[in-house]
């Protein structure tokens, strides 16, 4: 039988990408492609570059604990402070010479003769491999409204994953649908530059304050001259994330008193700094704290009180030309247009792709006419030698290298088992899969989703058949800890 063209492919050159690829490579598999439809790596760090752009979990816990950077500027680092420190993973760990940029994977197939998957690039042919890894993200399928209108507005149009940096918003009319995460760190500096802000709200979003401060230099050559420093700093901080938030949300029924000392906090900040009082009921969410992923911000609200900003709640009916017109008749003239409309989750992500396993399963098919699953967030029975890193339930944590580096562990035990075995195909059992499938489900009815109210939250957690299928309902540690203990049994190999 032939060999295939490469040991691995890795579909996205992502943090999520990026760490696989590591893995791989310590596990002695040295000839992978890292495919990236993009120009350049960072996966989310690459793409957006809105003004405001920073992490919204502290630094010192949103990057790889293997590879602490001890030169973090700030608790939470910019956005462009990411990118670099992306390009220094990829130099310092070989990783570049495997990757291929501006290579869009169309999808890929499992090739039950040869044993192989198949990927099919988009004017290049296929390729294959012994196995597939897809980090294409969570949040990597822009999503642009379909309002009517839209298409004869004559003045600018931005996405915030499209940020044109050559456009001047000084002096602009601009409104900007959407008030999610990136609007919450958008909003501020826009109002900045423009002579008039609208910002249309379907859902407002809890907001908490944002302890954000310099790292001082002195701290930065402590961290670099004694790395357990910032290890202790990075186990502080990943500590308090998990028992303010994650047991907030997905311990709800046990943590009440946790999770309604969070909706206080965000309460008492929206108070103290907005000040007029219909603008601060229209700001006030009225969904469980958690029920949408939070953020963190100090000047999000302040925003609100400026005279040329104004907070539009009424629905969209259509735009024009040259403005828009809400439900109420009213009709707000602008010249820019900026989306801060977020990503489609449920309906183009998970998979990203088309992915076809064993006898024919179209995986995406599979997930939507049943239920979203992948055992232990990786593997899908039917799909042999193929693991989905941004997939239902492995979300851990809210940091997301603690899914990756999880992820990674999994990798580094089910490959080792192969190759005590001296295998080179894996498959996970069906009951395996249900197994973990029924102790996912039954664990999130202790979460906020569920045991909390979520109505009206318009939330990206709910997938279409209503399941928030995306976070582990685990601790972290739990969920480290499987990852190098599940039953090797539970996988069959050949």
């Amino acid at each position: 039988m032939a060999a295939p063209q490469f040991d691995a492919v890795v579909v996205g050159a992502g943090f999520g990408g990026m760490g696989a690829a590591i893995q791989l490579k310590e596990l002695g598999l040295n000839n992978i492609a890292i495919l990236e439809r993009e120009d350049d790596l960072g996966g989310t760090w690459h793409v957006n570059r809105y003004p405001g752009l920073a992490v919204d979990i502290a630094s010192v816990t949103y990057s790889y604990s293997f590879e602490p950077n001890p030169y973090w500027s700030r608790l939470f680092a910019p956005g462009r402070e990411l990118k670099r420190y992306a390009e220094h993973v990829a130099d310092k760990y070989d990783l570049r010479r495997h990757m291929r940029f501006g290579k869009v994977v169309e999808g890929a197939r499992w090739d039950e003769e040869s044993g192989f998957w198949v990927v099919n690039v988009a004017g290049e042919g296929s390729i294959s491999a012994r196995y597939l890894l897809t980090a294409t993200g969570f949040l990597s399928q822009p999503h642009s409204p379909d309002i009517p209108g839209i298409d004869t507005f004559a003045g600018k149009i931005i996405h915030t994953t499209a940020w044109d940096d050559s456009y001047d918003l000084t002096d602009r009319k601009a409104a900007i649908i959407g008030t999610g995460a990136t609007a919450v760190q958008l909003i501020p500096e826009v109002a900045k530059k423009v002579s008039a802000l609208t910002v249309y709200q379907r859902t407002p979003i809890w907001v908490v304050p944002k302890v954000d401060t310099p790292i001082p230099g002195p701290v930065q050559k402590l961290f670099a001259r004694v790395p357990t420093a910032q290890k202790a700093a990075r186990l502080v901080n990943t500590g308090l994330l998990e028992t303010m938030m994650v047991s907030a949300v997905l311990h709800y029924k046990q943590a009440k008193a946790l999770n309604s000392g969070a909706a206080v906090l965000a309460a008492a900040h929206l108070r103290a700094q907005v000040r007029d009082p219909e603008t601060r009921r229209k700001l006030t969410p009225h969904y469980s704290f958690g029920c949408k992923r939070p953020t963190f911000s100090n000047e999000y609200y302040p925003t609100f009180n400026k005279k040329h900003v104004h907070l539009e709640t009424n629905s969209i009916t259509r735009i024009e030309a040259d403005g828009i017109v809400t439900a109420d008749g009213h009709k707000t003239e602008i010249d820019t247009l900026i989306l801060a409309t977020g990503f489609n989750l449920w309906d183009v992500n998970f998979p990203a792709i088309e992915i076809i396993g064993r006898e024919g399963r179209n995986l995406g098919k599979w997930w939507r006419d049943n239920r979203f699953q992948a055992y232990e967030g990786l593997a899908v029975p039917q799909f042999p030698n193929f693991l989905t890193l941004s997939s239902p339930y492995s979300y851990s944590g809210l940091s997301y290298f603690t899914t990756i580096e999880t992820q990674m562990k999994h990798m580094k035990r089910l490959f080792g088992e192969m190759r005590s075995r001296k295998s080179e195909f894996f498959e996970v059992t069906e009951n395996a899969n249900a197994d973990f499938l029924d102790r996912m489900t039954e664990k999130l009815g202790d979460s906020v989703f569920y045991a909390g109210s979520c109505e009206g939250s318009r939330s990206y957690y709910f997938n279409q058949h209503g399941e928030a299928a995306i976070l582990r309902p685990t601790s972290t540690i739990n969920a480290y800890r499987e990852a190098g203990s599940f039953p090797l049994e539970d996988y069959v190999y050949a």
